[in-house]
């Protein structure tokens, strides 16, 4: 596979990993601090992406010049991952799932300021046609609420979260100096579980941990090690290989899955009309995957001719 489709495919396994965190953490918000939660759940991806590095790739020295690049980045990613939790308190997961979807737009505005990556027509376009299938979710497709501008806590809330989430991706190819995504993973980490710890020091020593209900145990697992260690691993991955609109693109997908996870759960279907919305998001997603270069590449033997 070429450096983009391996970027793509692991974008893919992301969008559908990621949409699990937001089932689970609806059913464990309220059980738990969420600054507690993603601290432990940081120190826990922290030591199976360090396993895992020292196992492959190994932890130069260099890799860690300069670590207040770790520091920006695990502070970053542990604000989203607070906000989300936060959110998810009283926001339902589909409808922070297509909050979730309003990133793309945002990866794009801050890939422009950072990297000065350029969006396209029809990238802007597909950006567009997401955003308002997002939103249409988020109103559960109420069009009174539409026009109020009625938008639950919880949603805005995740929303300053997913600011946080579109600035990390372009970051990390303009603070990465060759890298490898474990490691570069891996320092981001270990980063943002020491200033969580020290951000909610008090309330860890406060938890008592041996009577949490046994979701909270299952969504830390499963947010530690599927949710973080690995799509941490594939984000890095991804955005050395594609451009950050591309990237967040396959946030549209979190939506689709997140419905899937909730019907798995016994919790139904969305109503017909929001569904209109997030099919909406999956029409923006092929809008964005089409390559541009390689239409152009056909259109130049044509004009030759």
């Amino acid at each position: 596979m070429n450096p983009a489709a391996q970027g793509h495919l692991a974008m893919l396994t992301f969008s559908a990993l990621v949409a699990g965190s937001f089932s689970l953490g609806a059913q464990a918000a309220n059980a738990i601090d969420p600054a507690v939660l993603n601290a432990a759940r940081f120190m826990i991806a922290a030591g199976v992406i360090g396993a895992v590095a020292g196992a492959t790739t190994g932890l130069p020295r260099s890799a860690f010049r300069a670590p207040w690049r770790y520091a920006l980045l695990g502070g970053t990613f542990a604000v989203y991952f607070v906000l989300m939790f936060e959110g998810l308190k009283t926001a339902p997961p589909v409808s922070a799932a297509a909050v979730f979807t309003l990133t793309p737009v945002m990866a794009a505005g801050f890939g422009w300021l950072l990297l000065r990556q350029i969006t396209t027509p029809r990238m802007a376009l597909a950006l567009s046609i997401g955003a308002a299938g997002a939103l249409w979710v988020i109103f559960r497709a109420d069009l009174a609420a539409l026009r109020a501008f009625e938008i639950g806590r919880g949603e805005v809330i995740y929303f300053f979260g997913c600011v946080a989430h579109a600035v990390y991706t372009p970051m990390v190819r303009k603070l990465n100096r060759g890298e490898p995504a474990v490691v570069f993973t891996f320092g981001m980490l270990v980063a943002g579980a020491l200033l969580l710890t020290l951000y909610a020091w008090s309330d860890i020593v406060a938890t008592d941990w041996a009577g949490l209900p046994a979701i909270v145990w299952v969504t830390l697992l499963y947010i530690a090690l599927f949710a973080s260690a690995a799509t941490f691993v594939l984000l890095q991955f991804a955005t050395l290989r594609l451009p950050s609109a591309k990237v967040m693109a396959y946030t549209y997908l979190t939506p689709s899955w997140v419905i899937l996870w909730e019907i798995a759960f016994g919790n139904g279907v969305p109503h017909p009309l929001v569904l209109g919305g997030v099919a909406l998001t999956v029409v923006a997603l092929a809008l964005l995957l089409r390559d541009d270069s390689a239409r152009a590449a056909e259109q130049k033997p044509r004009k030759a001719r």
